[in-house]
């Protein structure tokens, strides 16, 4: 399983962002996709996931109400429109794919390339 991240870049304070991330390869086998972030300096640490159906979403306390991480199995892609972003989101995203169960712990099987997003004030 491979899997690109797309659609950081520079925003401004209060400003929004949508990150993409597409699995390719043999995608059948991925239960859970989620959404990680590594800020300079600091560890990486979970941001949002969601299982195969997308009935159950899990989101780190930091973003609850300002991110939603949603997806779209046809396509093979989660999303992760971000809103009301802050300079402290700042960090480069790691999309992760998991073959089964959702956890909010860094055990995912497939990681991504990570796509940087800065938020300036």
């Amino acid at each position: 399983v491979q899997l690109q991240a797309s659609g950081g870049g520079l925003v401004q304070a209060g400003g929004s962002l949508r990150l993409s991330c597409a699995a390719s390869g043999r995608t059948s086998g991925i239960y859970t996709m989620g959404w990680f972030r590594q800020a300079p300096g600091k560890e990486r640490e979970f941001v949002a996931a969601i299982s195969w159906s997308g009935g159950s979403t899990y989101y780190a306390d930091s973003v609850k109400g300002r991110f939603t991480i949603f997806r779209d199995n046809a396509k093979n892609t989660v999303y992760l429109p971000m809103n009301s972003l802050k300079p402290e989101d700042t960090a480069v995203y790691y999309c992760a794919a998991r073959r089964w169960g959702v956890v909010t712990t860094n055990d995912y099987d497939y990681w991504g390339q990570g796509t940087q997003v800065t938020v300036s004030s």
